[in-house]
């Protein structure tokens, strides 16, 4: 199972055949390292509506005739432009060819931005994704809940969350460190982070901080890949 984190909250995981990715934001962030060209996937996974985590998601479900996996209203406004979607709503799961994707909550927003204006698209959320006998939990856009300890964490043997840090916007490291420690996850990588100042944060540190709390931590770089 191989995780490669490509800025902001974009992910891409693989598995023998199966490739998936989350959050594309590549076109939009003078920091990727690929272009939504390059990206070859079966699947396109979005918590919710903000241009930095949809951006790259309909030129890259049409390159590859790929299916956007979303909230339920964010996966009609796709279907609207004739994208193959899958639409999910906060605690249901589906069974895909890649694994499971079960939805949980995250606290945020989520308005798009169109030509007619900002569209209200349904709820933030995060996902809980079964793939190559892995859990991995992405956060999304969120703020610490208790959810993440009561439910998320409690049901939940997750072997990586990839959690937002970068403050102001969602979480930060000090509320991340908290909601490392009640997914219970064995590995935590930080997301949503240095791609503007203003969520500008020290990833290493927070990666040693997970440590002190005897917590694996990895700060991935843009481009960088971890296996699990």
């Amino acid at each position: 199972m191989k995780v490669t984190y490509h800025g902001q909250a974009c992910f891409i995981f693989e598995h023998d055949e199966h490739r998936i990715i989350i959050d594309p934001f590549l076109s939009g962030n003078d920091k990727a390292v690929i272009k939504p060209d390059d990206v070859n996937v079966s699947y396109v996974l979005l918590t919710h509506g903000h241009a930095d985590h949809v951006l790259d998601a309909e030129p890259i479900a049409r390159k590859n005739n790929a299916t956007i996996i979303a909230p339920n209203e964010l996966a009609g406004y796709y279907a609207g432009k004739g994208l193959n979607v899958h639409p999910l709503g906060i605690g249901g799961k589906h069974e895909f060819p890649f694994g499971t994707v079960k939805v949980t909550l995250a606290f945020h927003g989520s308005g798009l931005e169109t030509e007619n204006g900002l569209v209200y698209v349904g709820p933030p959320v995060g996902f809980l994704i079964t793939m190559g006998g892995k859990t991995i939990y992405h956060a999304g856009d969120t703020a610490l809940f208790g959810d993440m300890k009561t439910v998320i964490g409690a049901f939940h043997d997750i072997d990586v969350a990839l959690l937002p840090i970068g403050d102001n916007f969602t979480m930060g490291p000090e509320d991340a460190l908290v909601a490392a420690e009640w997914t219970g996850a064995k590995t935590v990588i930080p997301m949503h982070y240095n791609t503007f100042p203003l969520i500008a944060q020290d990833g290493d540190k927070f990666a040693r901080d997970l440590e002190a709390k005897g917590i694996h931590g990895i700060a991935l770089k843009i481009g960088e890949t971890a296996e699990f």
